[in-house]
Order: C-alpha cells, then structure tokens, then sequence
C-alpha cells in the first residue's frame, strides 16, 4: 500500500484527484474505455471536485459503478449516495458513457442480481473509496465478510457506521438512518485494478493506524487493503496524526 500525506484536505483532494484522472486517461489508451468505481461521504468531497474538473477525460469512454447504497431510503432523500453522485459527478461530465446507480428501494434481492451481472462484463480499472470510522470498506462493516466473492450484498448497518452518517450530517437522526444496505462486496473492490483511497480528518485517525499497523482482520475490514498490489492511500495530516513515523 502506498501512503501519501498532505497538509491538509484540499490538497490531499488535488492530489487524489489527479491521480484518478491520470489512471482513467491511462486505462482509456490501453483498452478504449475505462470502467470506474465512485465512493460518496465527505471524504469524497474534494477527490470527486478535482476529478470532474479535468477536462482532457473523454467521459464518453469512461463507465461509472456506483459503491453503495442505503435500503429503503426516500428517493429524493440529500442523503441518498445515488442523488450525490448525480449532483457531485454525473451532472459535470455529461458525455459519460454509463452511469450504473444502485437503487435501493424497489427490489434489493433483484437490484442485486442487476449489478452483479453488469460489473462482471466491466471489470473495473479504478476505484475511488473511503475508510469508514469503524474501518470498513463501502458498506462492509465489522466483521466483514472477506470470503463472499459475490459482486454486491446486501448487509445490515451496525452501530458505529450509522452514527457516522448522523455525525457527518445526512440525517436529523439516529432513527432516520437506514439499518440496511446493498455494498459492493470486500473481494469486488479488491478486483480493481488501481484502488485510490482517500481518509481525511481528525475522527479517522485511530482507524488509519489500526489499518496500517494491526493484522489484517475483518475486524477492521480496511486493512485487507495492504493486500492489494496498486491502492494508494491518501491522508491529511488529522487523519495521518497517530501514525507510527
């Protein structure tokens, strides 16, 4: 796993952000497309403005999956990673070739089976996520299962995570988050080819040195990322604060 650590937030975007840009320009030559995974939440907020603000990607080229996505939520709801990803990425690049957005309120079983289908023909060449505070991986929470090689699942919140999507400010509160979710699975992500992982701010810091320095465990779902061959991880210097020098 490579580190890298900047000042603070907004740098630690540029960088990422640039980065994706270069691989999703890198894959384009290679193959004549790029498949993409977008990530949501906060940490996302200065990756996503870099990456769309780069206007030599031939977005007709470039194919989006979608990482996550609540159970059950209003469909109108700001809380909705669908309606971030449309407000945040799909409606700055409007050349994209395919945008496939998780919909989590219709049929979950089915809407599982829709994805999993679609990835399989789009093996993905990179993915943009985040660490979560109780150290998982999109919505992969503690004790994460590293073993299903099934491309989404559906898994029930637990206690941390939702707190963190209160604490961030998606919802008034705690009962208005979701206890269900479809997630790309654990084993899915690892499949990409390049992984950028972005992990700003202060309340990630205890979890940033749990990943980089206790065994790999389901536990804390993200230190399965030390196995991956290319994932790039980006911290601020909050989120780097408790980290071995």
């Amino acid at each position: 796993m490579h580190v890298q650590i900047f000042l603070d937030e907004i740098e630690m975007g540029k960088a990422a952000g640039s980065l994706a840009a270069t691989s999703i320009k890198d894959a384009i030559a290679k193959n004549g497309r790029a498949n993409i995974i977008l990530a949501t939440g906060t940490s996302q907020f200065e990756v996503l403005k870099n990456l769309v603000a780069d206007t030599t990607i031939d977005w007709s080229k470039v194919t989006m999956f979608h990482l996550d996505e609540y159970i059950g939520l209003d469909i109108n709801s700001p809380a909705g990673f669908g309606n971030y990803l449309r407000e945040r990425f799909v409606s700055k690049v409007p050349s994209l070739k395919n945008a496939f957005i998780i919909d989590g309120n219709d049929d979950p079983e089915e809407e599982c089976n829709q994805m999993n289908k679609l990835i399989e023909k789009h093996p993905i060449d990179v993915a943009l996520i985040g660490i979560g505070e109780n150290g998982h991986l999109a919505f992969n929470d503690p004790p994460a299962d590293f073993q299903t090689f099934t491309p989404f699942i559906i898994v029930e919140l637990d206690e941390k995570c939702r707190q963190q999507q209160l604490g961030e400010g998606w919802f008034p509160n705690l009962d208005a988050v979701p206890r269900t979710a479809i997630t790309m699975s654990i084993q899915q992500i690892l499949k990409s080819k390049k992984i950028i992982c972005s992990v700003p701010g202060k309340r990630k810091a205890e979890v940033v040195k749990s990943c980089a320095e206790i065994p790999i465990s389901n536990l804390v779902p993200a230190t399965i990322l030390r196995e991956h061959a290319d994932c790039h991880l980006f911290l601020d210097a909050d989120s780097a604060a408790l980290l071995a020098k």
